[in-house]
């Protein structure tokens, strides 16, 4: 019997396409499927991401096909064309993509072909086939992404010597993307560079059709985004790197480094930069040297999370905060080989720590990965218990962290238990307030 996952930490395919249209400005979704996709949908992203809300266009008022018994017997193309009609007539947009699930896929509705019916429209209208067959969040995030580079993305063969693209933060799956993505792109201003993020604050649906001039593409992540950048690569001829997430001191030293390299930069301009930024973060973090000794607040930690960020809260509660990870749980469905890039994320600590890492979706799995690796008080005589303790995770880890008489910290999808406005955990700064709300945490019961 095939095995199924308990309390999933993600959407489907469609789900990850929404959220990542939905984040594009002036961007418009028409979902193609049966009648509740697009309302399950909108609450599994609002209502679990820090309380995103909806946005123009988005949420509950997403444009819908909304197919019934009759469209699945007789076909549903004439229902997506009668749609998309509408749609354009009584919503304003830039760009107009259309999204399938998995029941129109499965009778065969060509939703290709009913949007090139609307080519002279006076804003392009585009399909995806999404069906939440597919897989899971970040393959949405990948179809579409790899959607727009082939039909959106304007040719250009001049490149400009100074502007990078930069992605592989999922909306929404990462619920602190639009921080995080500031965050980063801040940095790689003070190399001296332009940065489209195309989900960031204050970035136009321009920056997507001219991402072509741009001379490099950096994804920030090991799994999301390679794909498509591998598709960019092919239609612009722009190359790429991947870089893994950077939380910290040591994760962005080696983000900046890796970066720096691939884009010619002097390594002593690097160097200054690195030395500039840790010597701020260090100027904050210090404040914390007396409450850390006198209250002992290092802790042993379980995180639980997406490969993205479960190497670099890893990393830092490590090396950063002289923290004691035990056990690592890396939630996504991964390949052999992106579980063989991951994996090697996990090595070259600064301290002697080796963290026990499980790769599984889970949530119920990750207690009885926990006792495997330290087993639970049998009444022995003498026994070293796992206290004191943190639990790093999502709103799933609540129960985990009060069997363990631990306090818990959401960071990773689903965030039910937090509001999260414009906070960030990437880079030197992100690393300040995640500090701030791991020691908040232990500090707030006094």
């Amino acid at each position: 019997m095939s095995k199924f996952v308990d309390r999933p930490r993600y959407t489907c395919a469609l789900g990850g396409a929404i959220g990542t249209l939905i984040n594009l400005p002036r961007v418009i979704p028409v979902l193609h499927a049966a009648a509740g996709c697009g309302g399950n949908i909108a609450n599994a992203l609002n209502g679990a991401a820090g309380y995103l809300g909806s946005g123009y266009c988005s949420g509950q008022a997403l444009p819908s096909s909304n197919v019934y018994e009759n469209e699945i017997v007789f076909g549903g193309e004439g229902r997506l064309t009668e749609q998309i009609a509408n749609t354009l007539k009584v919503v304003d947009g830039d760009l107009y993509v259309v999204v399938t699930g998995c029941m129109v896929e499965m009778i065969g509705d060509d939703a290709k072909s009913v949007a090139r019916k609307f080519a002279g429209n006076r804003a392009p209208v585009l399909a995806a086939d999404t069906g939440g067959f597919k897989g899971n969040s970040f393959k949405g995030y990948d179809i579409v992404l790899e959607l727009l580079f082939r039909e959106l993305v304007i040719k250009n063969q001049s490149k400009d010597p100074k502007t990078v693209n930069l992605w592989g933060i999922v909306p929404i799956q990462d619920v602190f993307w639009k921080g995080n993505l500031e965050v980063l792109k801040t940095l790689l201003e003070k190399l001296g560079y332009r940065v489209n993020t195309f989900f960031g604050e204050g970035e136009t649906l321009d920056n997507l059709k001219n991402a072509a001039s741009a001379v490099f593409n950096i994804v920030v992540s090991d799994t999301a985004g390679v794909e498509p950048a591998r598709v960019f690569e092919e239609e612009h001829g722009t190359p790429f790197i991947t870089v893994p997430f950077p939380i910290g001191t040591y994760g962005t030293e080696q983000f900046l480094n890796a970066v720096g390299k691939a884009l010619g930069i002097e390594e002593a301009f690097i160097n200054r930069l690195i030395q500039e930024e840790k010597k701020h973060f260090y100027s904050y973090l210090e404040r914390l040297a007396d409450v850390y000794n006198d209250l002992d607040l290092q802790r042993y930690a379980v995180v639980v999370g997406d490969s993205n960020y479960a190497q670099a809260l890893t990393r830092f509660l490590a090396d950063d905060l002289g923290w004691l990870p035990e056990l690592v749980v890396v939630t996504d469905l991964l390949t052999e080989n992106e579980q063989e890039r991951v994996t090697a994320r996990f090595g070259n600590y600064l301290s002697p720590i080796r963290p026990k890492l499980v790769f599984d979706s889970d949530t119920s799995s990750v207690k009885k990965h926990l006792f495997n690796h330290w087993p639970i008080n049998r009444n022995q005589r003498y026994y070293d218990g796992f206290n004191p303790a943190f639990v790093v995770g999502s709103a799933f880890e609540r129960d985990l962290a009060d069997s363990l008489g631990a306090p818990h910290l959401s960071v990773t999808y689903p965030i039910s238990n937090r509001v999260v406005l414009d906070r960030a955990y990437a880079g030197y700064t992100g690393a300040l307030r995640l500090a701030e709300d791991l020691f908040s945490t232990l500090v707030g019961s006094r």
